[in-house]
């Protein structure tokens, strides 16, 4: 069965517990890059197929995160931290259309 997580900030992934998501709350990016992989795992019984990821944790995951932009399993999705968007979820959506689509037509 495959499974939804957030990561961020303990700030940030705490309200999606409530929903029934499993929160990966993390202090440092070096913490965040070795759960990413530990939960990217392909030997994992139970993949992840959806992993939202905070907005500011995208540049130090870059390169995991590049390794999944062409695959279904597991789908990351950029959100917004507690301060506010940096706009990175929006432009990782709007490339992903534009792939998808041929041009980009947000």
């Amino acid at each position: 069965m495959n499974k939804i997580a957030v990561m961020g900030s303990p700030d940030t992934v705490m309200g999606f517990k409530a929903l029934g998501l499993e929160t990966v709350p993390v202090r440092e990016p070096e913490e965040a890059r070795r759960l990413f992989k530990q939960m990217t795992r392909p030997d994992q019984p139970d993949q992840y197929a959806i992993i939202y990821l905070e907005e500011n944790l995208a540049e130090p995951l870059a390169e995991e995160i590049d390794r999944f932009k062409d695959s279904p399993i597991p789908a990351v999705i950029l959100i917004p931290g507690k301060d506010g968007s940096l706009g990175l979820g929006l432009s990782a959506l709007e490339t992903a259309v534009e792939r998808a689509v041929g041009v980009n037509i947000l």
